[in-house]
């Protein structure tokens, strides 16, 4: 879809937009959920769509890192702050700028930049689009957050995988092997079982090693496409379950028989350094 009809503080009035499609990827460090996305944006041909234009955008979690003090900033330089736990995110921001994204707006969204450990002046602008891919560890963690999502992806990689990727990866940004291991043992795995992990329960569809299983990205590009090529204002929030926690989704406009899912070069909205 085209752009917003103006970027932020112009006088000119934004042309609406229709509400978009907003697709919540959680999994753990390293699992592969930018690169999954990553693939859904390839295999739909819109990573090469000027960002004015795209009917496809990826957002990170990463991005809402809240502002740390000087003792807690100068803790992530000696790799001794938690950047896995919940109280780490700035959630008011996410859920304001993720409710602005599916009222169709255009906004702005922070960026965070992992070398300084801190939140930078410049932001970056998030045109409409129709599909909305949000990504982080923590995603489906905060329940005003995860009620949001129309769909939920969870990317499900083995934990031996997941602790080589980040060593290899954080070893070329020059980092200690020591002190890679000491902050996965006494951070980054403890988090994950304790907060990212149990939100698995939360996903619509669970993809087992991540993009290698094209399977499963296939299936959930092709629901993708029917989203694109319909009327994404038709889908509809059922009533909430016993527990005020999930929605029913349902796409009228479907052709009748057809199947709703049920229950991965770096994105250019990604932060610097990005440490999952």
């Amino acid at each position: 879809m085209a752009s917003a009809g103006s970027s932020l503080g112009g006088g000119e009035v934004e042309r609406p937009h229709p509400r978009p499609f907003l697709i919540g990827v959680s999994g753990g460090t390293a699992s592969g959920k930018s690169t999954v996305c990553e693939k859904i944006m390839e295999l739909l041909g819109q990573n090469e769509v000027d960002h004015h234009q795209r009917k496809l955008i990826i957002l990170s979690q990463d991005r809402f890192y809240k502002v740390l003090t000087a003792d807690q900033k100068a803790k992530a330089l000696k790799g001794q702050y938690n950047f896995d736990h919940p109280g780490a995110f700035d959630n008011d921001l996410m859920h304001t700028t993720l409710k602005n994204i599916v009222e169709g707006k255009t906004v702005e969204v922070p960026t965070y930049d992992f070398v300084t450990h801190s939140r930078l002046a410049e932001t970056t602008v998030v045109y409409p689009a129709d599909v909305v891919l949000f990504e982080g560890i923590l995603v489906f963690y905060n329940q005003d957050i995860r009620d949001m999502f129309h769909l939920r992806l969870f990317v499900d990689t083995d934990s031996d995988v997941r602790l080589s990727r980040r060593v290899l990866r954080d070893m070329k940004r020059g980092r200690d092997l020591e002190q890679i291991l000491t902050q996965y043992t006494t951070f980054v795995k403890p988090a994950f079982e304790e907060f990212c992990l149990p939100t698995k329960k939360y996903a619509d569809v669970i993809i087992p090693r991540g993009v290698d299983n094209m399977v499963a990205i296939n299936l959930i590009v092709q629901h993708i496409q029917d989203i694109l090529n319909g009327d994404i204002c038709k889908w509809q929030r059922g009533a909430m379950n016993g527990h005020g926690r999930t929605y029913k989704r349902s796409f009228p406009e479907q052709a009748e028989g057809s199947t709703v899912l049920a229950a991965g070069k770096r994105s250019h909205l990604e932060s610097s350094s990005r440490p999952h």
